[in-house]
C-alpha cells in the first residue's frame, strides 16, 4: 500500500495520463523528464491514437531504454546470489 501511494499515484499523476504535463506548474515539468511512465504514455498515446509507426517514436523508446539500463545495472551489481 505505502508503494501505491508513495510511487505509483504520483508517477500517474506526473507521466501526462491524467492531466496533460503542459498545464502543470513550471517547476513540476522537469521532474516529468525523471518517469519512465511519461515516456511508455507518449508512444501509446502515439501508436494507439496517431498510428505513429516505430521511426516515429525512437527518441522515446531510446529514453525508456536508457532508464532501463541505468536502472538494471546498479541493480544487478547490487544483487548477490549466495550458495549455502
Amino acid at each position: 500500500m505505502v508503494a501505491m501511494f508513495g510511487i505509483l499515484m504520483p508517477m500517474i499523476y506526473l507521466s501526462g495520463f491524467a492531466f496533460p504535463i503542459d498545464n502543470m506548474p513550471a517547476w513540476i515539468q522537469p521532474i516529468t523528464y525523471v518517469i519512465p511512465l511519461r515516456y511508455y504514455i507518449t508512444i501509446l498515446r502515439g501508436v494507439i491514437l496517431k498510428g505513429h509507426g516505430l521511426l516515429q517514436l525512437i527518441p522515446e523508446t531510446l529514453t525508456l531504454l536508457g532508464i532501463g539500463i541505468l536502472i538494471l545495472f546498479p541493480s544487478s551489481l547490487r544483487f548477490r546470489k549466495k550458495l549455502d
